[in-house]
């Protein structure tokens, strides 16, 4: 008898007591340990008198001896063996096919067990699933793009697999040494064209920036250009804010670049009688392209729109003016007249190859008109002042009162 007491007082430290001390089940474990211990009992010694009285006294300290060895145990290891409970429940999660990350950390852990409610740590179980998934989807898309970087610097290294080919490769040669010629013959033979860098005091440094830009797009469109102009950039000093940019741009090239840079006004090297200032403040405006003449852009780009700073400083020097004929060829919609250097490049190369005005002004941003004009600008004007009125809500007399009086006109002209 005592030896099955024994037996079973270990059987209850090692499994039965440390189960029911995780799990709270010190109150309803009590019952079935004493009909185990009874049954295992009378198993396994035979010997012992089925009338014979069992202590159960005895057995119930014996209970709460071990309950007590469990308790003291459990407090030193509780939280190691609730973190391992919480791990194995999460195991059983994700293999049910819930949410739940693969890998969790201890914080992360505690932070879970920490959750108020069940619908608090599965909203915490997915945020750590979908956090893992983004991080898994970010590494497999470095791995996939360093795959194809080692693959295309080995096809690179290949020598009888190159990108280019190499008629590409002389086609390319050929044609710049084609453009270089032409523009160095247009420095001897070509048209000037002059670019005024005189008006870094009225733009701020973005602006200047700005204004290189397009003047780099203007010399490139120049070069490849059948008849290229004769570039000229005049009142450029070494120390300005143009001087900086241009060489921003174009580096080592700045010293070969086929254009001739001073800081020398226009009116000291061509006479003023062959220059035109191409300003979209100036009351002329200008009909065909003068092949003899000098035009003059002025290297400004302006956001805020300061209108005659261009057309005062041709009057101050004496010169000519003339703007293109936007409204004469262009039913305009809104905004200002004034183009980018670009533009304006494409505009006078079109003039100077084809003269013809509509080819030239395609080059003119379609947002800012509506169209080509079919008719003759006063008669849409007319056109375009009825329907205005109509809107306005005149009333059908005055309207028929100015047609009355616009056609009288038009019979006495007859």
């Amino acid at each position: 008898m005592q030896s099955a007491n024994m037996l079973l007082k270990k059987i209850l430290r090692s499994s039965v007591l440390p189960f029911a001390a995780q799990h709270g089940m010190k109150k309803d474990l009590f019952p079935l340990s004493r009909t185990l211990s009874l049954s295992l009992c009378l198993k396994q010694d035979k010997s012992c008198n089925p009338s014979e009285k069992l202590d159960l006294d005895v057995w119930k300290k014996v209970m709460k001896s071990g309950f007590q060895e469990v308790d003291e145990m459990g407090s030193e290891h509780k939280e190691l063996t609730t973190l391992a409970g919480a791990r194995e429940l999460l195991e059983m999660w994700r293999l049910a096919g819930r949410l739940v990350p693969e890998n969790i950390s201890e914080e992360q852990l505690k932070a879970f067990m920490e959750c108020p409610s069940k619908s608090a740590k599965k909203k915490y179980l997915k945020y750590l699933y979908l956090k893992e998934l983004y991080k898994k989807n970010d590494k497999r898309k470095m791995d996939e793009k360093r795959e194809r970087r080692l693959q295309t610097q080995e096809q690179d290294a290949k020598p009888q697999e190159t990108k280019r080919n190499s008629f590409i490769c002389l086609w390319a040669n050929s044609m710049d040494k084609a453009y270089n010629w032409r523009a160095a013959q247009s420095m001897i033979f070509g048209q000037p064209l002059v670019f005024d860098m005189s008006y870094e005091k009225e733009m701020s440094v973005r602006e200047v920036a700005n204004t290189v830009k397009q003047i780099v797009l203007s010399e490139g469109s120049n070069r490849r250009s059948v008849d290229p102009f004769h570039i000229h950039f005049c009142n450029l000093k070494d120390d300005s804010l143009y001087h900086k940019e241009f060489i921003k741009h174009y580096r080592e090239a700045w010293g070969r670049l086929l254009i001739t840079a001073t800081e020398q006004c226009y009116t000291d090297i061509f006479p003023k009688e062959k220059l035109i200032y191409l300003t979209a403040d100036s009351p002329k405006v200008m009909k065909t392209f003068d092949h003899n003449k000098i035009y003059i852009v002025g290297s400004m780009v302006d956001k805020s729109i300061k209108t005659g700073v261009s057309l005062a400083r041709a009057k101050r020097l004496g010169l000519e003016t003339a703007a293109l004929p936007l409204e004469k060829y262009l039913l305009w919609n809104c905004g200002a007249k004034n183009l980018t250097l670009d533009q304006m490049m494409q505009i006078l190369l079109t003039l100077k190859d084809t003269g013809d005005w509509k080819a030239a002004l395609e080059f003119v941003p379609k947002r800012k008109y509506y169209g080509f004009v079919s008719k003759p600008v006063h008669e849409l004007k007319k056109t375009l002042n009825l329907i205005n009125t109509l809107k306005l809500g005149v009333s059908h007399k005055e309207v028929r009162k100015q047609f009355a009086k616009s056609y009288s006109k038009k019979l006495m002209q007859k």
